[in-house]
């Protein structure tokens, strides 16, 4: 189904071919002045040089070959240039009409169903997820959801950190405490003792002997690990059996989903070999021990260091990972492109192993290699978010927060007739959710942003609750509906009286002709808080449209079909975003 703004751009193009001109300065654009029009395209002023006119003179040429287009109801010329325009009703209606039938709501199928990899998971074992994990499965399920909503083949990746260095500082840890069996609450003491005991310092700001010499221990433990020890390789099995079905939890917790569990572990075997071939091919060199490929290329406005793929130690690195983890997806899964969502502090790590990857053919020319680095989440004095007590928040403690603050909220609005605390809890978690993930996604993906627990489970407001209470009013408008007449309140009807009632009614009828246009191009930008933005202003619209019209009241039968079936549409639209956000609404709140 095309674009509302594609069907436009076609007739003023034609327009401007019938009048003589270049079609080329036929686009058309959302006006920023909505007082004024809805649609506006500026192409005389930019044809005016080359057609040796004054720009008003052109745009009253086009305005008259636009007048004779049914799409519009007013098109006119102001000056210095400008072209107005506000579609007509009835061609609304019909617009409006199509997307409800169709199952995709007016989303276009792509020309090929590439399939993409999104990467956004970078747990390591051993340790629960906290806040810190929290953006990166937020904004990486939301990537997926979309890209498939759109046709896409999505596969998610939660890609563990279950092979490195804080395997051997676990291994040490257990071996000096005597500790042949151990439960995930042990875990989740040992690693931050071990870590801690690796990290100690001395008056001066060095680290201590001791801590040097158990970090040394830890390396030859992780070495030995990758080696093959069964000994290390027993404790590992045990470590794996305890955290990733933990981590499930918490990721189910979030309504975040992994089509691929797979981890650092899954790619060793393909080091050897891909190594080797770096070094024959020349791609790779010696530089003080280690193996490192040249980065740096034409063009670049800054140096960059080499990446480098193997320690002077013969240890691997991240880079050395994630480079074998592309040779293994790309024999196991052959996919178009991948997403890889990770913090924006480490951009130079994906660049440089980006390049190593195109430098050296592991992926295809073609492919699309993109890095969406997020900022952080900070408390509301501007640092990053931590407990009172100082520490980093497990994920698990910050949902829990949430869900009771709304669940405080909706038994302050309640009675217990209306609803019960056990209703009011199940409300609460997904209410919770929908505050959590929507705080984070209305936010730019690149920038920094303050989460405060009470402006994000507020009711009113850009917020994700605000979202959900009117979804929740929809539906029961629609409920009363067909309890009082019997009405399936899908059935189609012309949406014109609903747009004569009230501006509100053919503002939000304008707006959610928007949605597959919206939801394209949060696709192509990899911009998640687009859909936000749309959906926070379709529900304004909607509330306005309430306060402003009488809808279950209203005596003409035409009418109030019209309203419901804009209310119809209205609801099928918003939960298609939301779906795409990653959360759901409750029947009632």
């Amino acid at each position: 189904m095309d674009k509302i703004t594609d069907i436009l751009n076609g007739l003023c193009r034609q327009a401007f071919a019938d009048a003589g001109y270049d079609p080329a300065y036929g686009r058309v654009g959302l006006s920023n002045r909505p007082d004024l029009c809805e649609y506006q395209c500026n192409g005389a002023m930019a044809l005016a040089k080359s057609a040796h006119k004054a720009p008003i003179i052109i745009a009253q040429e086009i305005t008259e070959k636009l007048k004779e287009y049914p799409q519009f109801s007013k098109v006119e010329a102001v000056r210095p240039g400008f072209i107005n325009m506000d579609l007509d009703p009835g061609f609304l209606s019909a617009y409006l009409s199509d997307m409800d039938r169709d199952p995709r709501l007016g989303l276009p199928l792509p020309e090929k169903k590439e399939r993409v990899i999104v990467d956004y998971g970078g747990a390591n074992v051993a340790k629960p997820l906290h806040i810190g994990h929290l953006r990166s499965a937020i904004i990486g399920e939301a990537i997926k959801r979309i890209g498939r909503e759109l046709g896409y083949d999505m596969i998610g990746d939660v890609h563990l950190g279950d092979w490195g260095l804080q395997m051997g500082l676990i291994i040490e840890e257990l071996k000096d405490r005597g500790m042949t069996e151990f439960d995930l609450s042990d875990l989740e003491e040992i690693y931050p003792a071990a870590s801690k005991r690796s990290k100690e310092k001395d008056k001066d700001g060095n680290l201590t002997e001791a801590a040097i010499e158990f970090r040394d221990r830890a390396l030859t433990a992780t070495s030995r690990l990758q080696n093959g020890d069964p000994e290390c390789l027993g404790v590992w099995r045990r470590i794996m059996e305890l955290s990733v079905p933990d981590l499930k939890r918490n990721y189910d917790a979030l309504d975040v989903s992994f089509e691929l569990w797979k981890g650092e572990s899954d790619v060793q075997k393909y080091i050897p070999d891909m190594l080797e071939d770096l070094e024959k091919r020349g791609i790779a060199h010696e530089s003080r021990g280690a193996l490192v490929v040249d980065i740096a290329e034409e063009g670049d406005t800054k140096e960059y260091p080499p990446c480098i793929v193997r320690k002077s130690d013969g240890a691997a690195l991240y880079a050395t990972t994630d480079l074998a983890t592309l040779v293994e997806r790309e024999k196991l899964y052959h996919p178009d492109a991948y997403i890889y969502v990770a913090d924006q502090r480490q951009s130079l790590h994906y660049l440089s192993f980006f390049r190593v990857a195109k430098k050296a053919g592991i992926v295809r020319p073609d492919e699309k290699l993109t890095f969406l680095g997020f900022g952080t989440m900070n408390g509301e004095d501007g640092t990053p978010f931590k407990t009172r007590e100082g520490g980093v928040m497990r994920l698990s403690v910050l949902i829990k927060e949430i869900n009771e603050k709304v669940f405080e909220r909706i038994r302050e609005n309640r009675t217990e007739a209306e609803i019960s605390d056990e209703e009011a809890k199940k409300i609460a978690g997904l209410v919770g959710l929908a505050a959590l993930k929507y705080g984070d996604l209305s936010n730019q993906a690149s920038k920094d942003y303050i989460f405060s627990i009470n402006r994000f489970t507020s009711f009113e407001g850009d917020t994700g609750p605000y979202i959900l209470y009117t979804i929740v009013r929809i539906g029961s408008i629609l409920e009363k509906y067909a309890a009082s007449c019997g009405k399936d309140p899908e059935a189609l009807a012309d949406l014109r009286p609903a747009m004569e009632a009230a501006d509100s009614g053919k503002r939000l009828a304008l707006s959610l002709a928007r949605y597959n246009e919206v939801i394209e191009n949060a696709w192509e930008e990899i911009a998640p808080h687009k859909i936000c933005q749309y959906i926070y202003g379709v529900s304004n619209e909607f509330n306005s449209f309430y306060h402003d019209v009488k809808i279950l009241s209203e005596p003409d039968e035409a009418k109030k079909e019209s309203y419901i079936n804009l209310l119809s549409i209205t609801r099928k639209i918003l939960q298609s975003c939301i779906h795409m956000l990653g959360f759901s609404a409750p029947e009632k709140m």
